[in-house]
């Protein structure tokens, strides 16, 4: 033992040291490698993001910042000292934010309400006839262009003349009172008002949640379904268990994007039945209302709360659903990690 002798180029064996034993590798020479490649990587991201970021500062972040100062100043009034109308706003403060919810709170009240009525009713009526339309296109049949052609055109067809072409067929000896029998006044004031909104609104959006979901659709393999018809399942189990999980994601998108679209009403109700019916009156119609008779912060008030209520509906719809939103990445993340904590099996040495 005494005469053991160790080599040079040997030396005793440390924990963490199998880098420097490997040729050609020296981690003190890597790190500041990595973060040279780390910071390159951040300002590539950097570069690639800011026209996107540069687009919403523009389009959302300045007129949303506008709108909340213009929202802070009250109407023109008669100046005391000339007698005329005065050339600037004067500053109330929080004032127009009080007089909706003091003054004018049963009509902000009944717009939110309208808003709220429209979006829940529409929104759930679409989703269950879009993923119905979904299915049809995506069924292999004779003439299924034409089919796929005449279910997308109400979706490409411009509101303001969905609108108008529905006022025509709600007209008082206009087709819907025709079909039924008997005289409905549809565009007046009423609950009839509502459905009238309703019907067409479904009638024009719901081809775009059949579009989303048909692209869903899609992307889901042939062999699953063969799969599921071999093992017994039936039409609707392989609807409920494989088409509409598979088809979740996509689903969910479209139910966002036409729910922040709904919140946003304006022109199919401002058209089909017209303005200041208290029936149809929506956030949107109120804030214009209040712009077009030259009230410019009590309309901006509006605005502020109307996007603030978009906001929180996306907020909240994001965070309930977000893993589902991003296809299924927290499930993979899940797997992964329990992947990572499974034990190694050991490698038995086997004597020469």
């Amino acid at each position: 033992m005494a005469g053991t002798a160790i080599p040079p180029d040997t030396a005793p064996h440390q924990p963490g040291a199998a880098a420097d034993r490997r040729p050609g590798r020296s981690p003190v020479s890597e790190r500041p490698r990595r973060r040279r490649a780390t910071a390159g990587t951040g300002r590539l991201a950097a570069l690639l993001v800011s026209p996107t970021l540069l687009v919403l500062t523009v389009v959302v972040l300045y007129p949303t910042l506008m709108a909340l100062d213009e929202s802070l100043y009250g109407p023109k009034g008669l100046d005391p000292k000339t007698g005329f109308i005065s050339d600037t706003e004067p500053f109330v403060g929080l004032k127009n934010y009080t007089d909706i919810f003091t003054q004018a709170g049963d009509r902000f009240w009944n717009a939110f309400w309208n808003t709220t009525f429209f979006t829940v009713v529409t929104v759930s009526l679409e989703t269950v006839i879009g993923v119905a339309m979904a299915l049809i296109m995506h069924r292999a049949f004779r003439g299924r262009a034409v089919v796929r052609a005449g279910i997308l055109v109400p979706w490409a067809i411009p509101t303001a003349i969905s609108g108008l072409l529905w006022k025509w067929i709600f007209n008082a000896d206009g087709i819907a009172n025709v079909l039924l029998g008997h005289q409905v006044l549809w565009t007046a004031d009423g609950f009839s008002a509502k459905i009238a909104v309703v019907i067409a609104d479904v009638w024009k959006t719901a081809p775009f949640i059949g579009l989303l979901v048909l692209a869903g659709l899609q992307v889901i393999p042939k062999e699953v379904y063969e799969a599921a018809r071999l093992d017994g399942a039936s039409a609707l189990q392989q609807f409920w268990r494989i088409t509409l999980p598979l088809v979740k994601p996509a689903l969910l998108v479209a139910v966002l994007f036409r729910c922040l679209d709904a919140l946003r009403m304006f022109d199919l109700p401002y058209i089909l039945i017209g303005a200041q019916k208290g029936s149809v009156e929506t956030l949107s119609m109120l804030a214009q209302n209040e712009a077009s008779n030259v009230r410019f912060g009590p309309a901006s008030a509006y605005a502020v709360l109307l996007f603030l209520y978009v906001f929180l509906i996306a907020l909240a719809f994001v965070r309930l659903l977000g893993a589902d939103l991003i296809g299924g990445a927290a499930g993979t993340k899940k797997r992964t990690t329990h992947a990572v904590r499974m034990p190694r099996r050991r490698v038995r040495e086997v004597p020469a």
